[in-house]
Protein backbone atom coordinates (compact mmCIF):
# COMPACT_ATOMS: atom_id res chain seq x y z
CA UNK A 1 0.00 0.00 0.00
CA UNK A 2 1.15 3.79 -1.14
CA UNK A 3 1.62 6.05 2.41
CA UNK A 4 -1.71 7.53 1.84
CA UNK A 5 -3.40 4.34 1.78
CA UNK A 6 -1.83 3.36 5.16
CA UNK A 7 -2.63 7.21 6.61
CA UNK A 8 -6.00 6.66 5.55
CA UNK A 9 -6.67 3.10 6.53
CA UNK A 10 -5.56 4.02 10.00
CA UNK A 11 -7.91 6.87 10.60
CA UNK A 12 -11.32 5.19 8.93
CA UNK A 13 -10.27 2.15 11.54
CA UNK A 14 -9.73 4.53 14.47
CA UNK A 15 -12.94 6.30 13.76
CA UNK A 16 -14.60 3.34 13.50
CA UNK A 17 -13.33 2.74 16.95
CA UNK A 18 -14.29 6.35 18.02
CA UNK A 19 -17.75 6.17 16.76
CA UNK A 20 -18.47 2.88 17.95
CA UNK A 21 -17.67 4.23 21.70
CA UNK A 22 -19.84 7.20 20.80
CA UNK A 23 -22.75 5.39 19.69
CA UNK A 24 -22.44 3.20 23.30
CA UNK A 25 -22.63 6.81 24.93
CA UNK A 26 -25.55 7.77 23.02
CA UNK A 27 -27.84 4.81 23.83
CA UNK A 28 -27.11 5.44 27.35
CA UNK A 29 -27.97 9.12 27.10
CA UNK A 30 -30.73 10.29 28.80
CA UNK A 31 -33.18 13.61 27.26
CA UNK A 32 -30.88 16.65 27.73
CA UNK A 33 -31.28 20.28 26.74
CA UNK A 34 -30.04 19.62 23.46
CA UNK A 35 -31.57 16.10 22.70
CA UNK A 36 -34.48 13.50 23.35
CA UNK A 37 -33.19 10.28 24.85
CA UNK A 38 -30.88 7.90 22.83
CA UNK A 39 -29.90 10.53 20.57
CA UNK A 40 -28.61 9.69 16.66
CA UNK A 41 -24.89 9.52 15.87
CA UNK A 42 -25.31 12.77 14.30
CA UNK A 43 -27.95 14.44 16.67
CA UNK A 44 -25.27 13.38 19.43
CA UNK A 45 -22.40 14.67 18.25
CA UNK A 46 -23.71 18.59 17.88
CA UNK A 47 -24.90 18.69 21.20
CA UNK A 48 -22.16 21.32 22.84
CA UNK A 49 -20.32 24.41 21.31
CA UNK A 50 -21.64 22.26 17.97
CA UNK A 51 -25.49 24.34 18.80
CA UNK A 52 -23.34 27.27 18.76
CA UNK A 53 -21.66 27.08 15.47
CA UNK A 54 -25.11 25.88 13.64
CA UNK A 55 -26.67 29.48 15.38
CA UNK A 56 -23.59 31.28 13.87
CA UNK A 57 -24.45 29.94 9.99
CA UNK A 58 -28.08 30.87 11.06
CA UNK A 59 -27.74 34.21 12.85
CA UNK A 60 -24.29 35.65 12.60
CA UNK A 61 -22.83 37.30 15.68
CA UNK A 62 -24.88 39.91 17.49
CA UNK A 63 -23.99 43.55 17.40
CA UNK A 64 -25.19 44.02 20.88
CA UNK A 65 -23.29 41.76 23.90
CA UNK A 66 -25.91 39.68 25.84
CA UNK A 67 -25.48 40.98 28.98
CA UNK A 68 -26.48 38.74 32.42
CA UNK A 69 -29.36 40.11 35.00
CA UNK A 70 -26.53 42.18 36.62
CA UNK A 71 -25.23 43.40 33.59
CA UNK A 72 -21.88 41.33 33.44
CA UNK A 73 -20.92 40.16 29.35
CA UNK A 74 -22.48 37.00 28.55
CA UNK A 75 -21.70 33.95 26.93
CA UNK A 76 -22.00 34.83 22.99
CA UNK A 77 -21.44 33.53 19.65
CA UNK A 78 -18.26 36.50 19.35
CA UNK A 79 -16.04 33.50 21.15
CA UNK A 80 -16.32 31.32 18.09
CA UNK A 81 -14.74 31.43 14.50
CA UNK A 82 -16.04 31.70 11.53
CA UNK A 83 -15.01 29.71 8.90
CA UNK A 84 -16.01 25.89 10.07
CA UNK A 85 -19.84 27.20 10.44
CA UNK A 86 -19.24 29.06 7.13
CA UNK A 87 -17.95 26.10 5.36
CA UNK A 88 -20.81 23.61 6.82
CA UNK A 89 -23.46 26.40 5.62
CA UNK A 90 -22.89 25.87 1.66
CA UNK A 91 -23.32 22.24 2.36
CA UNK A 92 -26.66 23.40 4.26
CA UNK A 93 -27.50 25.69 2.36
CA UNK A 94 -28.03 22.92 -0.51
CA UNK A 95 -30.09 20.60 1.21
CA UNK A 96 -27.74 18.56 3.36
CA UNK A 97 -28.96 18.48 7.08
CA UNK A 98 -26.52 20.73 9.30
CA UNK A 99 -26.07 17.73 12.21
CA UNK A 100 -24.77 15.68 9.01
CA UNK A 101 -22.38 18.51 7.15
CA UNK A 102 -20.75 19.37 10.42
CA UNK A 103 -19.69 15.72 11.06
CA UNK A 104 -19.04 15.24 7.46
CA UNK A 105 -17.00 18.55 6.89
CA UNK A 106 -14.87 17.18 10.37
CA UNK A 107 -14.29 14.09 9.53
CA UNK A 108 -13.02 15.32 6.10
CA UNK A 109 -10.67 17.65 7.42
CA UNK A 110 -9.31 14.92 10.29
CA UNK A 111 -8.38 13.06 7.27
CA UNK A 112 -6.72 15.77 5.60
CA UNK A 113 -5.16 16.39 8.77
CA UNK A 114 -3.46 12.87 9.48
CA UNK A 115 -2.40 12.64 5.82
CA UNK A 116 -0.13 16.56 6.03
CA UNK A 117 0.47 15.15 9.38
CA UNK A 118 2.05 11.96 8.03
CA UNK A 119 4.14 14.48 5.62
CA UNK A 120 5.14 16.20 8.70
CA UNK A 121 6.58 13.14 10.88
CA UNK A 122 7.96 11.88 7.58
CA UNK A 123 10.67 14.88 7.74
CA UNK A 124 12.05 13.66 11.36
CA UNK A 125 10.92 9.64 11.25
CA UNK A 126 11.24 6.51 9.60
CA UNK A 127 8.53 5.13 7.68
CA UNK A 128 7.27 2.72 10.08
CA UNK A 129 7.90 5.46 13.07
CA UNK A 130 6.00 8.07 10.63
CA UNK A 131 3.20 5.81 10.54
CA UNK A 132 2.79 5.38 14.34
CA UNK A 133 2.85 8.70 15.34
CA UNK A 134 -0.61 9.26 12.59
CA UNK A 135 -2.18 6.32 14.70
CA UNK A 136 -1.41 8.17 17.93
CA UNK A 137 -3.12 11.23 16.56
CA UNK A 138 -5.60 9.40 15.09
CA UNK A 139 -6.69 7.72 18.54
CA UNK A 140 -5.35 10.28 21.16
CA UNK A 141 -7.72 11.13 24.10
CA UNK A 142 -9.45 13.60 22.17
CA UNK A 143 -9.67 12.46 18.59
CA UNK A 144 -13.21 11.52 18.83
CA UNK A 145 -13.65 15.26 18.11
CA UNK A 146 -12.93 14.87 14.67
CA UNK A 147 -16.15 13.39 14.37
CA UNK A 148 -17.86 15.80 15.80
CA UNK A 149 -19.36 19.31 14.68
CA UNK A 150 -16.54 21.23 16.33
CA UNK A 151 -13.77 23.05 14.16
CA UNK A 152 -10.77 21.19 15.80
CA UNK A 153 -10.15 18.86 12.79
CA UNK A 154 -10.03 22.33 10.48
CA UNK A 155 -8.06 23.86 12.99
CA UNK A 156 -5.24 20.49 13.14
CA UNK A 157 -5.29 20.79 9.28
CA UNK A 158 -3.92 24.30 9.25
CA UNK A 159 -1.49 23.78 11.93
CA UNK A 160 -0.17 20.80 10.40
CA UNK A 161 0.45 22.37 7.11
CA UNK A 162 1.84 25.96 8.61
CA UNK A 163 4.15 23.30 10.35
CA UNK A 164 5.12 21.54 7.59
CA UNK A 165 5.73 24.85 5.70
CA UNK A 166 7.54 26.34 8.12
CA UNK A 167 9.92 22.87 8.21
CA UNK A 168 10.21 23.33 4.78
CA UNK A 169 11.05 26.87 4.82
CA UNK A 170 8.32 27.86 2.33
CA UNK A 171 7.51 31.10 4.16
CA UNK A 172 5.47 32.65 1.72
CA UNK A 173 2.87 29.91 1.83
CA UNK A 174 2.32 30.40 5.21
CA UNK A 175 0.52 33.81 4.61
CA UNK A 176 -2.54 32.24 3.19
CA UNK A 177 -2.87 29.36 6.11
CA UNK A 178 -2.29 31.37 8.52
CA UNK A 179 -4.95 33.62 7.40
CA UNK A 180 -7.62 30.63 7.43
CA UNK A 181 -6.46 29.31 10.38
CA UNK A 182 -6.58 32.70 13.10
CA UNK A 183 -10.46 32.54 11.64
CA UNK A 184 -11.22 28.75 12.42
CA UNK A 185 -9.48 27.85 16.17
CA UNK A 186 -7.61 30.02 18.07
CA UNK A 187 -3.72 30.21 17.40
CA UNK A 188 -1.98 32.25 15.42
CA UNK A 189 -0.08 34.16 17.97
CA UNK A 190 1.16 31.17 19.52
CA UNK A 191 2.19 30.53 15.80
CA UNK A 192 3.32 34.07 15.52
CA UNK A 193 5.56 33.55 18.42
CA UNK A 194 6.87 30.43 17.14
CA UNK A 195 8.19 31.97 13.87
CA UNK A 196 9.82 34.94 15.90
CA UNK A 197 12.01 31.69 17.51
CA UNK A 198 12.46 30.33 14.78
CA UNK A 199 14.10 33.66 13.16
CA UNK A 200 15.99 34.05 15.96
CA UNK A 201 17.27 30.31 15.82
CA UNK A 202 17.85 30.65 12.13
CA UNK A 203 20.09 34.29 12.78
CA UNK A 204 22.17 32.19 15.23
CA UNK A 205 23.22 29.69 13.40
CA UNK A 206 23.54 31.27 9.84
CA UNK A 207 27.47 30.87 9.95
CA UNK A 208 26.35 26.92 9.58
CA UNK A 209 22.90 26.81 8.16
CA UNK A 210 22.44 29.91 5.58
CA UNK A 211 19.89 32.55 6.25
CA UNK A 212 19.70 34.43 3.27
CA UNK A 213 18.58 38.43 3.29
CA UNK A 214 15.69 37.33 1.28
CA UNK A 215 14.55 35.34 3.86
CA UNK A 216 15.18 37.17 6.88
CA UNK A 217 12.78 39.61 5.78
CA UNK A 218 9.94 37.28 4.64
CA UNK A 219 10.25 35.23 7.61
CA UNK A 220 9.78 38.12 9.71
CA UNK A 221 7.30 39.40 8.39
CA UNK A 222 5.52 36.99 8.14
CA UNK A 223 5.81 36.70 11.90
CA UNK A 224 4.58 40.16 12.05
CA UNK A 225 1.57 39.55 9.73
CA UNK A 226 0.68 36.26 11.66
CA UNK A 227 0.76 38.68 15.28
CA UNK A 228 -1.37 40.74 13.22
CA UNK A 229 -3.71 38.21 12.08
CA UNK A 230 -3.98 36.75 15.40
CA UNK A 231 -5.22 39.89 16.51
CA UNK A 232 -7.93 40.27 14.28
CA UNK A 233 -11.16 38.62 15.15
CA UNK A 234 -10.73 40.40 18.62
CA UNK A 235 -10.80 43.71 16.55
CA UNK A 236 -13.79 42.54 14.57
CA UNK A 237 -15.74 42.20 17.90
CA UNK A 238 -15.06 45.20 18.83
CA UNK A 239 -15.94 46.78 15.06
CA UNK A 240 -19.15 45.51 15.31
CA UNK A 241 -19.98 45.48 18.92
CA UNK A 242 -18.27 49.00 20.14
CA UNK A 243 -17.08 47.30 22.96
CA UNK A 244 -13.29 47.38 23.14
CA UNK A 245 -12.90 44.35 24.87
CA UNK A 246 -16.11 42.56 23.39
CA UNK A 247 -14.09 39.45 22.76
CA UNK A 248 -12.41 38.39 25.79
CA UNK A 249 -14.94 39.43 28.29
CA UNK A 250 -16.98 37.28 26.21
CA UNK A 251 -14.37 34.09 26.86
CA UNK A 252 -13.94 35.48 30.46
CA UNK A 253 -17.64 34.88 30.66
CA UNK A 254 -17.01 30.93 30.55
CA UNK A 255 -15.02 31.33 33.62
CA UNK A 256 -17.13 33.37 35.54
CA UNK A 257 -19.25 30.10 37.15
CA UNK A 258 -15.74 29.80 38.44
CA UNK A 259 -14.14 32.20 40.19
CA UNK A 260 -16.23 35.18 39.13
CA UNK A 261 -15.87 38.13 36.40
CA UNK A 262 -11.96 39.29 36.58
CA UNK A 263 -9.72 41.07 34.64
CA UNK A 264 -7.80 38.72 31.87
CA UNK A 265 -4.39 39.47 33.50
CA UNK A 266 -1.64 36.86 31.74
CA UNK A 267 0.38 33.65 33.33
CA UNK A 268 -2.21 33.93 36.25
CA UNK A 269 -5.53 32.02 35.21
CA UNK A 270 -3.68 28.68 35.61
CA UNK A 271 -3.09 29.48 39.67
CA UNK A 272 -6.57 30.86 39.78
CA UNK A 273 -7.59 27.60 38.64
CA UNK A 274 -5.52 25.58 41.22
CA UNK A 275 -6.75 27.13 43.74
CA UNK A 276 -10.69 26.76 42.90
CA UNK A 277 -9.90 23.40 42.27
CA UNK A 278 -6.85 22.31 44.62
CA UNK A 279 -6.88 25.39 47.03
CA UNK A 280 -3.36 26.03 48.74
CA UNK A 281 -0.79 25.07 48.27
CA UNK A 282 -0.99 22.64 45.63
CA UNK A 283 -2.90 25.04 43.11
CA UNK A 284 0.40 27.22 43.33
CA UNK A 285 2.78 24.11 43.22
CA UNK A 286 1.04 21.73 40.47
CA UNK A 287 1.25 24.70 37.78
CA UNK A 288 4.95 25.25 38.44
CA UNK A 289 5.59 21.56 38.26
CA UNK A 290 3.63 21.30 35.46
CA UNK A 291 5.36 23.73 33.51
CA UNK A 292 8.91 22.38 34.77
CA UNK A 293 7.79 18.62 33.30
CA UNK A 294 6.39 20.56 30.05
CA UNK A 295 9.66 21.86 30.19
CA UNK A 296 12.00 18.85 31.07
CA UNK A 297 10.13 16.96 28.06
CA UNK A 298 11.05 19.07 25.49
CA UNK A 299 14.58 18.28 25.45
CA UNK A 300 14.36 14.72 25.99
CA UNK A 301 15.75 12.64 22.84
CA UNK A 302 12.60 11.52 21.61
CA UNK A 303 10.72 15.14 21.29
CA UNK A 304 14.65 16.61 20.14
CA UNK A 305 14.29 14.13 17.96
CA UNK A 306 11.36 16.09 15.79
CA UNK A 307 13.41 19.35 14.75
CA UNK A 308 13.69 22.58 16.37
CA UNK A 309 9.93 24.21 14.71
CA UNK A 310 7.76 21.66 16.43
CA UNK A 311 9.80 21.91 19.78
CA UNK A 312 9.42 25.69 19.43
CA UNK A 313 6.00 25.24 18.05
CA UNK A 314 5.07 23.05 21.55
CA UNK A 315 6.53 25.32 23.82
CA UNK A 316 5.07 28.67 22.19
CA UNK A 317 1.19 27.06 22.12
CA UNK A 318 1.96 25.78 25.67
CA UNK A 319 3.36 29.12 27.06
CA UNK A 320 -0.11 30.89 24.87
CA UNK A 321 -2.33 28.64 27.09
CA UNK A 322 -0.44 29.50 30.74
CA UNK A 323 -0.74 32.70 29.45
CA UNK A 324 -4.39 33.21 28.59
CA UNK A 325 -6.30 29.84 29.50
CA UNK A 326 -8.65 28.91 32.35
CA UNK A 327 -8.07 24.88 33.18
CA UNK A 328 -11.14 23.50 33.62
CA UNK A 329 -13.15 20.62 31.48
CA UNK A 330 -12.15 21.85 28.19
CA UNK A 331 -8.57 21.68 29.59
CA UNK A 332 -7.70 18.28 27.69
CA UNK A 333 -9.60 19.47 23.65
CA UNK A 334 -7.69 23.06 24.13
CA UNK A 335 -4.28 20.83 24.43
CA UNK A 336 -5.08 19.25 21.53
CA UNK A 337 -3.02 21.28 19.28
CA UNK A 338 0.17 19.93 21.04
CA UNK A 339 -0.72 16.63 18.67
CA UNK A 340 3.04 16.88 16.83
CA UNK A 341 4.61 15.27 20.10
CA UNK A 342 3.10 12.08 19.43
CA UNK A 343 5.74 11.96 17.38
CA UNK A 344 8.11 11.58 20.28
CA UNK A 345 6.21 8.50 21.68
CA UNK A 346 6.16 7.13 18.07
CA UNK A 347 10.53 6.67 18.19
CA UNK A 348 10.48 3.20 20.26
CA UNK A 349 9.60 -0.07 18.13
CA UNK A 350 9.06 -2.44 20.77
CA UNK A 351 5.44 -4.21 19.70
CA UNK A 352 4.81 -4.20 23.43
CA UNK A 353 4.78 0.27 23.95
CA UNK A 354 3.05 0.95 20.81
CA UNK A 355 0.04 -1.85 21.53
CA UNK A 356 0.28 -0.27 25.36
CA UNK A 357 -0.03 3.14 24.06
CA UNK A 358 -3.06 2.79 21.79
CA UNK A 359 -4.53 0.83 24.67
CA UNK A 360 -4.55 3.56 26.66
CA UNK A 361 -5.36 6.23 24.38
CA UNK A 362 -8.75 4.54 23.71
CA UNK A 363 -9.29 3.61 27.37
CA UNK A 364 -8.46 7.60 27.76
CA UNK A 365 -11.24 8.28 25.00
CA UNK A 366 -14.03 6.34 27.02
CA UNK A 367 -12.90 8.47 29.69
CA UNK A 368 -12.78 11.80 27.86
CA UNK A 369 -16.28 11.24 26.28
CA UNK A 370 -17.74 10.32 29.72
CA UNK A 371 -16.76 13.34 31.97
CA UNK A 372 -17.08 15.61 28.88
CA UNK A 373 -19.44 14.81 26.23
CA UNK A 374 -22.16 12.52 27.97
CA UNK A 375 -24.80 14.75 30.02
CA UNK A 376 -25.39 13.85 33.62
CA UNK A 377 -28.17 15.48 34.49
CA UNK A 378 -26.91 19.29 35.37
CA UNK A 379 -23.65 18.92 33.58
CA UNK A 380 -21.13 21.69 34.33
CA UNK A 381 -18.39 19.44 32.62
CA UNK A 382 -18.66 20.95 28.75
CA UNK A 383 -15.23 18.88 26.68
Amino acid sequence: MPWWARVVAVYLAARAVSIAIVLQFAHEQAASAWTDARPGYFEYANIWDGRWYAYIAVAGYPTELPLTEDGRVAESAWAFLPVFPGIVRVFSTVGVPWDVASVVVSLVAGLAAALVFHRLMSRFLDPDQALFAVVLFCVAPVSPIMGFGYAESLGFLWLALALLLLVDRRYGWLVPVITIWAFTRPGALAFALALGLHWIVRWSTRARDPFPVRERVLAASVALFAALVGLAWPAIAWAFTGEPAAYTDTELAWRAPYIGYVELVPLTPWFQSGDWWLGQPMGTILPIALVVGFGTLLVTPWVRRLGIDIRLWLASYALYLLAVFFPQSSTFRLLAPLFPIVGAFAVPRSPWWRGSLVAVSIALQVAWLRIGWFIDGYDWTPP
